[in-house]
């Protein structure tokens, strides 16, 4: 029997801890460039690269051995008596729009925030497009579109260069930005009544916007739109999950990622409980009155809403509205799903992010005591396979605990209800010696292969507190090119490096209700990501214990 959800009662909510995963860099940008300029090429230079959307030309820049188009609109400014609304296009300009300078955050939900206060703002959907030097129109490019992470309430596409990505793969990267914290999700009826699909999920409804320009213009770069992959990491997976879910979404993609974001564990609020938290933030930002809250949240300012969300933090997308009518999960189990090529992992020891953020010094005694409050008549047996001395701290043995019982068993359960219904490729990412992000570095911890760790070897990447070696490097292009291949063939088959098999569904597959983790054990083909031994793998269930955690599931995000 399967014993209800029920953390370690002590630690903070996953869900929460997620939301320190971006925030902990300076994230440096400066407003774009929106004057219209002449189409003349840098005295003594050779011509920029100038692309026609359908919104008017783009003059953007050759760098290192890609161009790429910085700051692109793909919506209208949500503010004014645009905010909080569903997103509207974007304007038509005249003449050649300047596109070498990132735009700046959406307006950051967070309380570590952002190191220049000049690079957020709400006017932000914009996004970048990176692209080979070769690429003209008609190339029809492969193409990989990124959503960033950050519990939906931090971050910015401009950390995520794809340079090297579409150098090396020939394909057209595209990264975006989307609203953030309850300026993106908030499920007010009196918000949601004024779209047709009945929703206040306006950073998902951002993410179809992006889809869509990306479907009417790509081909102007190069790329192909008939050939899109939706790639996302942490909240940025989970929005994946929600794109797979979403009606509207149809046909606006080919082949999805999921990167330490699984759909099982990144669940949904319903809309009752949506609803409630809107109330609630309403209320907390002084707008408590139904009939006038509307009009109130448009005219308070950022920083009240900031302040309002402190104590309140987005739950993300909701489901049960006309954009996402069922959870990920749930719509993946019962088949009702924008079917495409899937290729998810995580990293080795998620956990050690967090707990290193957490509780960095944790006792021994501080750990039992957790684990046996937190798991109570099970809580033996959970120590038992998870004892201090055999992992060598209390701050590594709480690390592979989580990391097991949340991301890594949830990766091979969502991964099983993949895999019975379309091609599936699954990965583990592991370095033993990768850097962290910049800033959460603790001294005298091993933090390698923890949550992001994987950020630095597929992107041109800000947040890393080091450069790679040189045999990082050469992981990281290993990775680009499965990643690559992935995109342009639907399987990740690169000749020359380890064979990439699907996996299979393991001893079961998932219930169909999308309401548990599934029956399965995780014991399919993984592809292990070493920068020594990069390897298939079928005992990636038996490491991460998942046989176990199936009987003790975490609590609901």
């Amino acid at each position: 029997m399967k014993r209800p959800g029920n953390p370690l009662s002590r630690l903070p909510s996953l869900r929460s801890l997620l939301g320190t995963t971006l925030a902990l860099a300076a994230l440096l940008a400066s407003a774009p460039s929106t004057a219209a300029a002449p189409a003349a090429a840098a005295p003594g230079g050779p011509p920029r690269p100038t692309v026609a959307v359908a919104q008017g030309a783009l003059r953007g820049q050759a760098r290192d051995g890609a161009e790429e188009f910085l700051g692109v609109p793909y919506a209208a400014p949500p503010v004014g008596t645009g905010r909080l609304r569903a997103p509207r296009p974007p304007a038509r300009w005249h003449g050649v729009r300047e596109a070498i300078r990132p735009a700046p955050a959406c307006l950051q939900f967070s309380p570590f925030g952002l190191a220049d206060p000049q690079a957020v703002s709400e006017d932000c959907l914009y996004l970048d497009v990176y692209r080979p030097r070769t690429a003209r129109p008609g190339a029809r490019l492969p193409v990989i579109l990124w959503m960033h992470g950050g519990a939906y309430s931090q971050g910015t596409g401009t950390q995520f260069g794809g340079r090297t990505m579409a150098e090396l793969t020939g394909s057209v990267v595209v990264s975006i930005n989307y609203r953030l914290g309850e300026l993106g999700y908030l499920a007010l009826p009196e918000l949601s009544r004024e779209n047709g699909l009945r929703s206040g999920s306006f950073g998902l409804m951002d993410q179809v916007e992006a889809l869509r320009w990306t479907r009417e213009n790509i081909a102007a770069f190069g790329g192909d739109p008939g050939s899109v992959t939706v790639s996302g990491q942490s909240a940025g997976s989970g929005s994946v999950c929600a794109l797979l879910a979403a009606p509207s979404a149809a046909g606006l993609f080919h082949r999805a990622v999921l990167q330490s974001g699984p759909c099982t564990l990144l669940g949904t609020p319903d809309l009752a409980a949506a609803e409630a938290h809107a109330r609630s933030f309403a209320a907390k930002a002084g707008c408590s009155v139904p009939a006038e809250a509307a009009v109130c949240l448009r005219g308070a300012s950022g920083v009240a809403l900031i302040e309002a969300a402190r104590t309140l933090p987005t739950p993300g997308p909701a489901s049960g509205d006309g954009l996402l009518p069922a959870a990920p999960a749930r719509a993946i189990g019962s088949g009702a799903w924008n079917k495409v090529p899937v290729l998810i992992g995580s990293t080795r020891s998620e956990a050690r992010f967090f707990v290193a953020l957490t509780q960095p010094r944790l006792t021994a005694e501080e750990y039992a005591a957790q684990v046996l409050a937190g798991y109570g008549a099970a809580g033996p047996e959970v120590l038992a396979r998870y004892p201090v001395a055999e992992h060598g701290s209390p701050y590594l043995a709480l690390s592979a605990l989580m990391t097991d019982s949340t991301f890594a068993c949830h990766t091979a359960w969502t991964a099983q209800l993949f895999a019975s219904q379309v091609p599936t490729f699954v990965y583990e990412f592991d370095d033993p010696r990768s850097p962290t992000l910049a800033g959460a570095r603790v001294p005298g911890l091993d933090e390698s292969n923890a949550h992001s760790a994987e950020l630095a070897y597929l992107h041109d990447f800000t947040m890393g507190e080091r450069p790679l070696t040189p045999v990082q490097v050469a992981l990281g292009n290993r990775m680009k090119r499965y990643w690559g291949a992935f995109a342009r063939f639907g399987a990740p088959v690169v000749p020359g490096q380890a064979v990439w098999p699907p996996t299979g569904t393991g001893t079961g597959t998932g219930t169909g209700t999308g309401t548990d983790t599934g029956t399965g054990t995780g014991t399919g083909t993984v592809l292990t990501l070493h920068p020594s031994a990069t390897r298939t793998t079928t005992s990636f269930g038996a490491d991460h214990q998942c046989a176990f955690w199936r009987t003790q599931p975490p609590r609901p995000l």
